[in-house]
């Protein structure tokens, strides 16, 4: 079934805050994840919360959307810690369709495909950037949940072997160095 973003989620902006470097709140920025949208820094409550941070703070599954600079990632929001808020770097995507998982959301967004189509659709030349608009009116084609699993079972397993892949490669070059040196000596 194809659709548009907008028909099968709510997208808002995430919040303009000040860190205080102490708080209740963990405020999420585009700096705590790399490239893959995997977090790269513990994170620590850095912000008080506000009557207005209350309607912002974070839910489980909820997709972030990274859609200033050059770094557009999605990541789906894991609430294993404290309470957190995206800051205006992200658009926070929260699901309203029950046949699409939020993983599933992200996965899209984070594929080859999107990105270009996106990138080719950011305005702006100092920092280019996604607009709202442009996402909502993104086509998405959403399969059974079942066919979704098997996507994101698929992907996670071509992660698994590229990490391994580089695991090799790395212990494979110190082999050969260390016998190298042995060699010399």
């Amino acid at each position: 079934m194809k659709t548009l973003i907008k028909d099968i989620t709510n997208i808002q902006t995430g919040l303009y805050a000040k860190p205080s470097g102490k708080g209740e709140v963990v405020y999420l920025q585009a700096k705590h994840f790399d490239e893959f949208g995997q977090l790269i820094y513990a994170l620590h409550p850095d912000l008080t919360i506000e009557g207005n941070s209350e309607k912002h703070l974070l839910k489980h599954g909820d997709v972030l959307f990274a859609a200033k600079g050059t770094k557009n990632f999605a990541a789906v929001y894991e609430n294993h810690n404290e309470p957190a808020v995206a800051s205006t770097s992200f658009f926070v995507i929260r699901v309203t369709d029950k046949n699409m998982l939020p993983e599933y959301l992200a996965w899209f967004l984070n594929s080859l495909t999107t990105q270009k189509l996106l990138k080719g659709q950011a305005i702006g030349t100092s920092m280019a950037s996604i607009s709202k608009v442009v996402l909502e009116n993104l086509e998405i084609n959403v399969p059974a949940i079942e066919t979704q699993k098997v996507i994101l079972q698929i992907t996670k397993l071509l992660s698994k072997e590229k990490s391994l892949k580089l695991e090799i490669e790395t212990l494979r070059e110190k082999q050969i160095q260390q016998q190298i040196i042995n060699a010399i000596q």
